[in-house]
């Protein structure tokens, strides 16, 4: 497949992308190259990875423990400490090899150790290949709130191997298909067209279904790289499908939900809150509403939960001047952005979520 340019950085496919970063390395002279892995990245990627590096270099492999309670400043400290240890310096090569919480943490200490040192994503999950590699944002939670701390920074290389997919559990398959569902109803009606009727994906040909949904985010970003107007787009879903990632987080009562799980209860919540708004027809919210619950399990909310979740609503990233700024969709393939909407209103998505 043939290579996106992104801003300012190159996102490679398939097995000839090693041979570029091999290249690359070698170009850059770099004084070691650390590889950021997690528990299970460790265990089914790195042996995937290691035979297609040529290096000379030292390659330090440093390991954190798998999940999103792991994305916090406390585990960076630990990260810079290991790279001090380790001898990193300015020219040190840092490889994130695994999801989008190795993604997220990695480029965030790499950004800020030694005010910036080179890093590359190789994205393990199909969550991270579409959508948490792409587009410089890194960072870390504060405590239960997502992505609360970080900086938009480029990678030197995202290189996309759809092999790694073949280690997935099936739940993690489907939290990457929730982005790829977002990237159609936000601007490309065609392209969710085709998963509209799941049963008639064509998934011996995922990986140009994987490719253009790449694209398609990073068209986006490329127009706004610092999201200050259609960057703001890849928000939908996101505001409630945060605020309920993070209520589940932070209660022990809660099984954690994965992040495709909760933006996907998300893109219903505010598909409905789309068509009360007559921005989207009732026929293209049923149909919105139908495709994603044929992939996802409802989550069970109480009506105890609907207070707590919207009183989180306050700490996401996109509102301003203190109020709550959604992302709805404004037709199939379209979006409206900076849309406010009342407690009621969103009150009403949930026991409509529910029917």
């Amino acid at each position: 497949m043939q290579s996106i340019q992104a801003n300012g950085y190159p996102i490679l496919f398939g097995e000839n992308a090693y041979s570029f970063l091999n290249g690359f390395i070698a170009e850059n002279k770099y004084s070691n190259i650390f590889i950021l892995v997690d528990t299970h990245s460790n265990e089914y990627c790195l042996s995937l990875l290691l035979p297609f590096l040529e290096t000379d270099k030292t390659i330090e492999i440093i390991e954190i423990e798998p999940g999103e309670t792991e994305k916090n400043i406390n585990t960076c400290v630990e990260l810079w400490s290991i790279l001090t240890e380790l001898g990193g310096d300015r020219k040190t090569l840092m490889i994130n090899l695994g999801g989008g919480v190795i993604t997220d943490i990695g480029g965030f200490v790499a950004s800020t150790f030694k005010r910036g040192i080179d890093f590359i994503h190789i994205p393990t999950t199909l969550l991270a290949m579409v959508d948490a590699s792409v587009g410089g944002k890194n960072g870390v939670d504060l405590g239960s709130l997502k992505n609360q701390i970080g900086v938009i920074n480029v990678p030197k290389i995202v290189l996309i191997d759809t092999e790694y997919l073949s280690t997935l559990p099936q739940n993690e398959m489907r939290s990457g298909l929730a982005e790829m569902l977002k990237h159609g109803l936000i601007y490309d009606a065609k392209y969710w067209s085709e998963f509209s009727n799941l049963a008639s994906v064509d998934f011996s040909d995922f990986d140009a279904l994987i490719y253009r949904s790449i694209a398609i985010k990073n068209e986006i970003v490329m127009q706004d790289p610092t999201e200050n107007g259609i960057r703001k787009a890849l928000n939908f879903g996101h505001t409630l499908g945060h605020a309920i990632e993070s209520y589940f987080l932070e209660n022990e009562s809660k099984k954690n939900l994965l992040h495709g799980e909760a933006i996907a209860a998300g893109m219903i919540l505010e598909s409905y809150i789309s068509w009360q708004k007559k921005l989207i027809s009732a026929v293209e919210y049923i149909e919105i509403k139908k495709c994603i619950n044929d992939i996802f399990e409802l989550i069970p909310f109480d009506e105890k939960d609907i207070n707590p979740i919207l009183e989180l609503l306050i700490h996401d990233k996109k509102n301003e001047y203190g109020k709550i700024q959604f992302t709805l969709l404004d037709g199939i393939g379209g979006i409206k952005i900076n849309q406010e909407v009342d407690n009621e209103l969103i009150m009403k998505s949930f026991a409509d979520y529910k029917s």
